[in-house]
């Protein structure tokens, strides 16, 4: 976890000697004692814990050491552009995922051992918003091969699979049941999280590149058959997501005026629903249940609304509220409970403080037990108690039970797929099974990702329609599966850099070689385990960073009093600068950062930078072997990991 804030301003977390070291040493007696094992210096990449978290597989190191300044666009090419194409490699929503990824990569940040983590979703947001205003473009795609995919499902996971399938040259038709696409992005998630004009932008960039057909207002299974789907189309894609809630496994839990909150969030983004109850529960404790209660702060309540429309019969779809609504609104009383404390909520942890911030009361370590009914069957409350987790299970406390008055309960205690229609389909659990490939088992030509395999966040869907379009690529050109790579992400690679630089090696002549270092064919004392391992925190020179805190993005967030009808974007992004500098913290795990450490320090000058003709991300620094003793200093003052004394016998 991150270093608290209270904690950065006064204390570092790496530190020279471990616990019960007693006695004072000299760091110089151990730097400048030969290594017995006679190995000189090699060049190893390997994946940092960020991009090894990142379900989207984003070359994270890369495009931060492109903002910081490091890595150099090719000539005509702005820092900002260059960024924009390694980013979109993976994922192309920057500007949405800048905002509204809990960021598992963060976690994973090895930042975290010195101070506290970069700031990465901040500088992918600007990029990807610096992307809409500069009216960036993806490149021209591959030529088409004459075949075409049926995309079920407009949301992140099916835009990504057409996206990624255009690069490689197919065409594509999306199926989708809403107005408009954007699944997740549009109609689940508030639009001042994931604001319109971006959204819309980054969504029409996809389009753009041609050749990918949408079908709104239309479900398969229903409007058009699978087997119609089947002979018009040489593959499938199901990127259904999951639009279904679960309602709470209590007594009375299905009463009319209990909802889902997938329901409760569509309809609000639909702009049907324009206020809510007086007394609103939501159940949750997940970042879904942090979008209701936050809406529903925003929407308020109208004093004496008529019966017929009642939220959750806006919700259901039957009416629609009038926009006059709007001008009479009330604060509402809105409570979100959840299974655990505070510090084990799944959402994010500044989105918590926000609603708190906002007004929105928070029990937590509590579950409900049953809902509270009158004679209508209409819930008049939820009576909840203290709990403990037994056997993985929550279990209510005894004698701890105590009730909340409400007007409308929303559960957002999980999702599932709709697939009406699609009974052919359901793993019966509501979702569609996936092998390794992401293929439908024994339905030759199906495949699937995203949330209908199993729910998970917006990142993991665009990870698996990378993968899945993949898959489609192999089937379609009639080629045995390819074995994913371990670390399965973006990886950086050094043979596509010398091309762009024009630094690519010679072709390569038969012939015994008993040394490569002076031949042109080959990039010597190299090593590429990317796809191999992800670089860990204790293999860093800690000691080389400086505490330096991280640059936050501003915030101008509504208070309790202001949040009723506040539907503006809470934060503010990055400018160059700051951006620049954010990322200038990221440590370059498993990859050169040019930062002369091991040139300085090398006492028989064999390590040397490479003459600045032949320089580039990834070759910065070579070893005259004829000098090198084997003395292993380069490795050790290495900030980043990126030497191995691993190279022969001296």
């Amino acid at each position: 976890m991150a270093t608290s804030k209270d904690d950065m301003s006064y204390k570092l977390t790496f530190r020279k000697y471990d616990d019960g070291d007693h006695q004072w040493g000299n760091f110089g007696d151990a730097i400048f004692e030969q290594d017995t094992s006679h190995k000189c210096p090699t060049y190893v990449h390997r994946t940092p814990p960020c991009q090894g978290s990142c379900p989207s597989g984003e070359d994270i190191r890369g495009w931060l050491d492109i903002v910081r300044g490091i890595e150099k666009p090719p000539e005509g090419v702005t820092m900002q552009e260059y960024a924009f194409r390694r980013s979109t490699d993976a994922n192309p929503f920057p500007s949405m995922m800048g905002r509204v990824c809990p960021a598992p990569c963060q976690d994973g940040c090895n930042r975290n051992h010195v101070e506290d983590f970069v700031g990465i979703n901040s500088v992918e947001q600007y990029i990807g918003d610096t992307a809409t205003t500069e009216g960036f473009k993806y490149e021209a795609p591959a030529k088409l091969s004459g075949k075409k995919i049926a995309i079920i499902g407009g949301g992140p996971a099916g835009l990504s699979a057409a996206y990624q399938l255009r690069r490689k040259g197919h065409a594509s038709i999306i199926f989708d049941d809403h107005d408009e696409l954007g699944g997740m992005f549009k109609y689940g998630i508030p639009g001042y999280r994931t604001p319109r004009d971006f959204l819309d932008a980054e969504i029409q960039r996809i389009l753009d590149l041609g050749d990918i057909e949408v079908r709104l207002n239309t479900r398969v299974g229903r409007d058009i058959s699978i087997e119609d789907v089947e002979k018009e189309y040489d593959a499938v894609v199901w990127a259904l997501g999951c639009q279904s809630g679960r309602s709470l496994p209590v007594p009375n839990g299905d009463a009319p005026n209990c909802v889902a909150g997938v329901k409760f969030l569509e309809a609000f983004n639909k702009g049907i629903l324009k206020v809510t109850a007086d007394r609103v529960v939501c159940v949750g404790g997940g970042d879904t249940s942090i979008d209701v209660v936050s809406v529903a702060r925003r929407l308020g309540k109208i004093s004496k609304l008529d019966k017929k429309e009642a939220p959750e019969h806006v919700i259901g779809g039957y009416v629609a509220h009038d926009a006059a609504y709007a001008a009479a609104r009330e604060g509402a009383e809105v409570t979100l409970t959840s299974l655990f404390e505070r510090e084990g909520m799944t959402a994010a942890e500044h989105e918590v403080h926000d609603a708190l911030h906002e007004g929105v009361r928070i029990d937590n370590g509590v579950m409900p037990v049953e809902v509270i009914v009158n004679d209508e069957g209409r819930a008049t409350a939820l009576r909840m108690a203290k709990c403990k987790l037994e056997d993985g299970r929550p279990t209510p406390v005894e004698g701890t039970e105590y009730e909340i008055e409400c007007d409308l309960i929303v559960s957002a205690i999980g999702q599932g797929g709709d697939l009406e229609g699609l009974e052919a389909f359901d793993n019966g659990r509501g979702l569609i099974d996936a092998d390794k490939h992401y293929q439908v088992p024994g339905k030759e030509g199906h495949f699937v990702c995203g949330d209908i395999i199993r729910p998970h966040l917006l990142t993991t869907a665009i990870g698996q329609a990378s993968i899945c379009a993949d898959s489609v690529d192999f089937y379609l050109n009639e080629k045995e599966f390819a074995k994913r790579p371990k670390v399965d992400v973006h990886h950086f690679s050094l043979l596509e850099k010398l091309q762009e630089t024009g630094l690519e090696p010679e072709d390569y002549e038969s012939g015994e070689f008993r040394g490569t270092d002076e031949a042109g064919f080959s990039v010597h004392n190299y090593e590429d385990r990317s796809a191999q391992e992800i670089i860990s925190a204790d293999r860093l020179f800690l000691g080389h960073f400086e505490f330096t805190p991280r640059v936050l993005r501003d915030s101008h967030g509504p208070d309790s009093e202001e949040v009723l009808g506040h539907f503006e974007e809470r934060m503010i992004g990055l400018n160059e600068e700051q951006a620049a500098e954010e990322a200038g913290r990221c440590m370059s795990c498993g990859m050169c950062f040019e930062c002369d450490n091991c040139v300085i320090y090398c006492p028989q000058d064999a390590v040397f930078r490479v003459k600045k003709d032949q320089k580039t991300t990834g070759r910065y620094v070579d070893t005259d072997y004829d000098k090198c003793i084997g003395c292993h200093i380069c490795a050790d003052v290495c900030p980043t990991g990126y030497i191995d004394m691993a190279l022969g016998d001296h």
